[in-house]
């Protein structure tokens, strides 16, 4: 590192070829289990004592999933953290990074993106379980129903958000991603760092 550079700071893109920074086999931030409020906890107390470290903010990560919203908590303070302080958070998936996961993965960018070598990755469609029952008079059932096309085309635009994040920098388009979600699309670590959605397998 430079004397002059900011400690937490990547001042130039690392070539393609050079593996992972040595940071990110000492991750502060381990997450491991279903992404829900217990996770989220975890996480915060493990963010708010490394976020203030000269070392690089590393967030290691297994899991097959959980709440969508939890993970987009724990998302949203990883893009503040970079955006705030201009620091770099680095991220290091294991063994599985399943749906809610990805949409953690995604608040890192792609070239700050590690998996370990059998590492899966896994991505669907935000889903709705919902049963409307309809038994009134028709103007009175309508805005129930309106309510849930409202849902619907905010949770669509959500996981366009997320989407748009995970796949930027790589080769995979917008069109493709939405196809292969609607049912559960999953990479190996190779595949993931192929089509251009991690910077590197361990």
């Amino acid at each position: 590192m430079a004397k002059d550079q900011e400690p937490g700071l990547v001042s130039a893109p690392r070539p393609a070829d050079a593996g992972p920074p040595d940071a990110v086999f000492k991750p502060q931030v381990r997450l491991s289990g279903s992404v829900d409020e217990k996770m989220f906890a975890a996480f915060q107390e493990q963010f708010l004592a490394a976020a203030d470290s000269s070392n690089p903010l590393v967030v290691e990560l297994t899991t097959v999933g959980g709440d969508a919203d939890v993970g987009r908590r724990i998302a949203a303070d990883i893009r503040l953290y970079r955006e705030r302080t201009g620091r770099t958070p680095l991220f290091f998936g294991k063994t599985t990074v399943f749906s809610a996961g990805a949409t953690i993965m995604a608040a890192f960018r792609k070239e700050d993106r590690w998996m370990d070598r059998h590492g899966v990755l896994m991505v669907h469609c935000r889903k709705l379980t919902k049963t409307l029952e309809l038994s009134n008079f028709l103007k009175a059932e309508r805005p129930r129903v309106e309510a849930l096309l409202a849902e619907i085309d905010i949770g669509i635009e959500v996981q366009t958000w997320g989407f748009r994040e995970l796949i930027a920098g790589s080769d995979v388009t917008l069109a493709e991603l939405e196809e292969k979600a609607q049912e559960n699309w999953y990479l190996t670590a190779d595949q993931a760092l192929t089509r251009g959605l991690i910077a590197g397998v361990v």
